[in-house]
């Protein structure tokens, strides 16, 4: 399931998707790349609002970004958040990637199979209905190249996309395994609240808060 997807299905347009996300995730759309290199230009002019001495850091940080955001869209990445939540002064960590896989399943079990190892169940989201989702814990080589001796906790959601060859994947990710069952109970809060919606209602071009 790590593979990249192929082209875009030709015909009917994929539904859009509504999802709600806590006030201090950041979203980035990631296509077209004007758009997202202005939303990363953005999160950085947040980030650094105050801060005119640090010039270096500051384009370090948006070459990061920018990096992040173009690997994303090579695995089939639509919409990346990033979480600037804090509590009692400790930024919460995570980050959300949906993508959209352009593959044809005969159902949410053979979804499952592909996604690798980890902790598989089908569950049944409250607007979307029956979807395969994956809990699993890595040692990634972002977390290796920091020396954290933490695993990152993954939570995937893989929700077939109506009348459609097409799954749509919800990917939460947290480098904070001392409180990973918390981020986990607030990823599947968040994956609840997954919902397609009519064009009509559509305000962002892909999801909306």
């Amino acid at each position: 399931m790590r593979q990249t997807p192929t082209s875009q299905p030709t015909g009917v347009r994929a539904p859009v998707f509504g999802l709600i996300t806590p006030e201090d995730w950041f979203r980035i759309p990631l296509l077209p790349a004007d758009r997202r290199e202005a939303s990363v230009s953005a999160l950085v002019k947040r980030q650094f609002a105050g801060v005119d001495d640090q010039p270096v850091l500051r384009r370090k940080a948006e070459e990061q970004l920018l990096g992040t955001a173009e690997a994303a869209v090579e695995q089939g990445g639509v919409v990346l958040y990033l979480s600037f939540l804090e509590a009692g002064g400790i930024p919460l960590s995570a980050s959300l990637l949906i993508s959209r896989l352009y593959e044809r399943f005969d159902g949410l079990d053979a979804v499952a199979a592909l996604a690798g190892s980890g902790e598989v169940t089908l569950e049944t989201l409250p607007a979307v209905g029956r979807v395969a989702r994956v809990l699993r814990r890595e040692r990634t080589k972002q977390s290796r190249k920091l020396g954290s001796e933490f695993e990152d906790t993954v939570v995937e959601y893989f929700v077939p996309v109506p009348d459609r060859d097409e799954v749509l994947m919800l990917t939460f990710s947290t480098p904070l395994e001392p409180i990973a069952d918390a981020m986990v109970e607030l990823f599947d809060a968040v994956a609840a609240t997954l919902r397609w919606q009519h064009r009509d209602e559509e305000r962002t071009g892909e999801e909306r808060r």
